[in-house]
This record gives structure tokens, sequence and C-alpha cells, in this order.
């Protein structure tokens, strides 16, 4: 009885929690929220550390499944892989929230049974706390200290509070040398001038801040580190700030990398991030699919990236979501790259274009900007403090000039108000089980039995891939640390195989098709067929000779 009120307290406590929620979680309560769903649903959710970072944080990992969770395919399912993307973290609690509230119903039961996910929260802990900071500002960089201006000193100019607000947003001071103009449409706005067309700029434009080491540069060497999602071993862009002195370098990337590669049944990567090849698949490009070290979707792979995007677009209306183009070093690419499993990447939300206000006599922008649409859009929602109105000071490098701080915000171009958050969720929870039906699925059918006289039975069936996605990605076919899908012919010692292999290894299943395999056997009773590997899970089969 005592068990049954905790349980029911808990799940008041949880819901109260949701409710009263009103803005993205800091580290504390989002360790909070993981550990609620443990003590929830015990049998379905756990949750341990894989590593701690610099900052004192715990990367956290849930595993959610019914049963034995290493023996049937996986997802994973990671969050924060940019600091200053504070929606990646919600989406990916959202999820495992989502998920096991619906887990009495009888489809999620079904996909618990069969599937299970591993989600990591939150990659960049160290960073996204900086949203919570009394100083408020964009930051994707770890804990570890850094020298970005090779100088020899570490973290000696950073950001600095100019008008006291508590946020930084942005310096603009008055210049002949100046590259930005004023938006024609929007004063606020800065964008740069062109000078291919005659246009002159007035301004030069900084991060708010002061030159504090006197090296003309400004910000250049503060604190946060090295960047998760920029010290990955794809294309790691060596020798840049935020990536690390080489690849795999921190703590929070070491971690996950040995986990996953430990893993093997994951055949899937679902990450949250402003990476996206959801929104715009990855088209398939033969010349550098065809490197020797590849760099481009092999075909089979990208067209299954284009089949989920299809979906993607469908449940979540993500499809007007700006292009990008990861810059190397990224989780994304080494997801598929290096990994070799499926990876899929998106954002989870951009600003929408903002339509002209007729009633209002608005035109349509006359010169395309994000930030000057951002403004436009969140005007028509009623969404206000998310621009500093420019504020002339004096500052010490420019005496004498007119220097101004104000500007957009940090975090609102990324990051949408959050009051739209949980239909985000909503949306791409729904999206993620309706992936997870495409999953590999092993059968063995039209099974077929022939005596043959002289106690000899031939034994003939085919290797069944029920699911819309191969066995593992053709990339995968490469790779060592990938399964093989596994047929083995189990005989009592007075049977014996005197045809086809005992023990046989196959490549890459495609989806929706099938591999026939026959044996001729010597003697009496049962047999037993098994096939499985970690991302396909095990179908057997008893056959009486």
């Amino acid at each position: 009885m005592r068990k049954y009120t905790t349980a029911i307290l808990l799940a008041a406590l949880t819901a109260l929690t949701a409710q009263a929620q009103q803005d993205y979680s800091p580290y504390q309560q989002q360790t909070s929220r993981l550990q609620a769903l443990t003590k929830q649903y015990p049998q379905l959710a756990s949750i341990k550390s894989i590593a701690r970072t610099n900052g004192n944080k715990d990367i956290w990992m849930l595993t959610i499944g019914s049963g034995n969770n290493t023996s049937k395919p996986a997802i994973a399912i990671v969050g924060g892989v940019e600091g200053q993307h504070l929606l990646g973290a919600e989406l990916a609690i959202g999820f495992a929230e989502d998920l096991l509230k619906g887990s009495s119903s009888d489809s999620i039961k079904a996909l618990l049974n069969k599937t299970t996910f591993y989600v990591f929260p939150n990659m960049s802990p160290d960073a996204s706390e900086q949203y919570f900071a009394a100083l408020k500002y964009e930051r994707s960089g770890n804990a570890t200290t850094t020298d970005d201006d090779r100088d020899g000193k570490t973290d000696e100019d950073g950001y600095d509070d100019l008008d006291g607000n508590g946020k930084i947003t942005w310096l603009r001071v008055k210049s002949p040398l100046g590259i930005y103009k004023l938006h024609p449409d929007d004063s606020r706005v800065l964008i740069k001038a062109d000078a291919a067309k005659g246009e002159k700029g007035e301004y030069l434009l900084y991060a708010e801040g002061i030159d504090n080491d006197k090296d003309k540069l400004y910000n250049e060497d503060g604190p946060g580190g090295i960047s998760f999602n920029r010290n990955f071993t794809y294309k790691h862009p060596s020798f840049t700030p935020g990536s690390g002195e080489f690849a795999v370098s921190e703590k929070e990337n070491r971690a996950l990398v040995d986990q996953l590669f430990d893993l093997f049944n994951v055949y899937a990567v679902f990450s949250f991030s402003t990476d996206n090849n959801l929104s715009s698949p990855i088209a398939y490009n033969p010349a550098a699919a065809n490197q020797r070290i590849v760099a481009g979707y092999l075909e089979p792979d990208a067209k299954a990236n284009a089949l989920v995007s299809e979906l993607y677009n469908k449940v979540t209306g993500m499809k007007e979501a700006p292009k990008s183009t990861p810059a190397g070093g990224d989780f994304g690419s080494w997801g598929y790259y290096h990994y070799a499993r499926y990876s899929f990447s998106t954002p989870g939300w951009f600003v929408p274009k903002a339509k002209p206000d007729t009633a209002k006599k608005e035109k349509a922008l006359s010169v395309d900007d994000p930030t000057a649409n951002y403004l436009r859009w969140a005007a028509q929602q009623g969404i206000t403090n998310t621009f500093t109105p420019w504020k002339a000071i004096q500052h010490p490098d420019f005496a004498g000039q007119t220097a101004e701080v104000g500007g957009i915000d940090p975090f609102v171009l990324i990051n949408p108000p959050y009051k739209l958050v949980p239909d985000i969720v909503k949306k791409h929870t729904s999206f993620i089980v309706q992936v997870a039906a495409y999953q590999p699925e092993l059968d063995l059918v039209n099974v077929k039995t022939e005596k043959l006289g002289n106690g000899l039975t031939r034994i003939s069936l085919e290797v069944a891939n029920k699911g819309v996605f191969a066995s593992h990605t053709k990339l995968g076919e490469r790779s060592y640390w990938i399964k093989r899908i596994q047929v083995k012919v189990n005989t009592a010692s007075t049977q014996t195989v005197i045809s086809g292999r005992k023990n046989q290894l196959l490549n890459s299943l495609d989806g929706l098709s099938a591999q026939p395999l026959t044996w001729l056997i010597k003697g009496s009773g049962k047999v037993t067929i098994e096939a499985g590997s970690p991302t396909t899970g095990t179908a057997k089969t008893d056959i009486n000779l």
C-alpha cells in the first residue's frame, strides 16, 4: 500500500512540476527529472553516469526498455550536442518523459518489448548552464581551460557586461572603416554592406566586451573551452578555437564514444543540434561516396536518409527549416562516417518566415536577414524581451567614437520561447516512435523439409528482414565494430550437417528482403536454426528431421 501511495504522489509531483515549468531546465532540474523517471518506472528505466565533466557535472545515460535491453535493436538519442542549443536537451528528456508516460498503452508496451532506447540528455552541461548564470551568453565550450589566442594565458579575454543588464549582446561602433550598415527596413538591425554594389558601411560590430589583453581582438579567449560538437574524429577542425588539441580529447566525447562502441545493438542515432539532415536529406554524391576515404553517403544510406526525412517533415512540419552544413568534428557526421550507423540530426525548431502584416501596411523585407525576420515574427507573436535597445556608452577602446551596446539577445534565434516546447517535444516523440517501426527485424520464413532417404533431410528457408531499414548501413559493411547476422544450425550429437555451413555470417540484409539458405542433414529428431545480430534481434525455428 505504501509503494502504491508513493507512486501516486510521485506521479502527482511530476505532473505538478511539468505544469509549473516556465523555462528551460538547468542541470540540477534535468537530473531531478531523470531520476524521477527511474523511480516512477523502475521496470522500464535506469540511469547511470558515464562521465563527470571538468565543471563537476554528470553526463547521464538513461536506458529505456523492457526485458534484456542489450538483446534488442536500439536507438541512441543525444541532446545537448551544442551547449547554446537548450532545446536539444529538452527534446531528449521530453522524449523519455512522453515515452514512459505512454508505456501503459499496448503500442508503447510492444515497442519497448522489441526496442531499446539509450538517451544521453545533455552532453554539454558546463556550457548550457551559462543560460542560467548571472551573466548570460551563448556558450558552446565546456569547463576545460584553453588558450584560444595562443598568447600563453588562459581565459584572460572574456565577455564584459558593458551596460550591466546581465546578458551579452553586441557592440557597434561608428567608423569610416565599418563594414556594416543599418537594415533598410529595421534600424535596430545591422547587415553587411555589399561593396560589389557600391554600398558603404557605417559600423564596426563586435560581441559586447573590452579588449582586455590589448591584442586588438575582442572576447577571443574567455571561459568556455572545448565544444562537444567540434571534438569528434570526422574532419576534426584541428587548430581552431573550441575544437580541442586533438580529436576526442574531452571526457564527454570519450565517454560517449566508448559507450556507443560497447552498444553493438544500436542501429540508429538521433541527435539534436543546429546540424540538420532531416528537413533536407543528404543527397547522394557518387564522387564523394566513392573516394578512398568516404566523404559522402553511400547510395542506399542516402535513400534511407531521404525516407526518414520525408516522414520527419510530415510529422513535424519542419520542411522549410534552413539547410546547414556541418563544420567538421561534429557528432552527427561521426555517427555515420565513423560509427557507421544511421545518423539523423535536427535543431527541432526554426524561426518561421514572417509574413508582412498587411493591416499594418508592412511590406516584405527588402533584405533577407535572420535577425530582422525574427524581430518581425516575435512582434507578431507577442513575444517581448528578446532585444536590447541600443544604448550609447563610453568605451575605453574607442575614445571619442560613438559606441553603443544592444541588439538581439543571446539564445533566442535557435531556441523557441519555452511555451512552444511541449508541442515540439510531442511531435518529435511521435516521429521517433514511428521511425522505430522501420527497424530491422529478422524472421525465418518459407521453411521446407524434404526426406531424401538414408536418414538424409534437406532443409531450406529464407532469412528475411521484415524491417524497412537494412540490418546495418551500407557503410557498416566495412566496419569491424558492427556485428553481422550469424546463422547457426544447432544439432544433437546424433545429427550431422552434410552440406551447408553449420555457422555462417551474412552481410548486410536490405530492408524487406530475404536470403535463401539450404542444408543437408543426416540424422533424426529436432534441429534448431537461429539467425540474429545485435541490430536485428534473433529469430529461431525448430525443425523435425
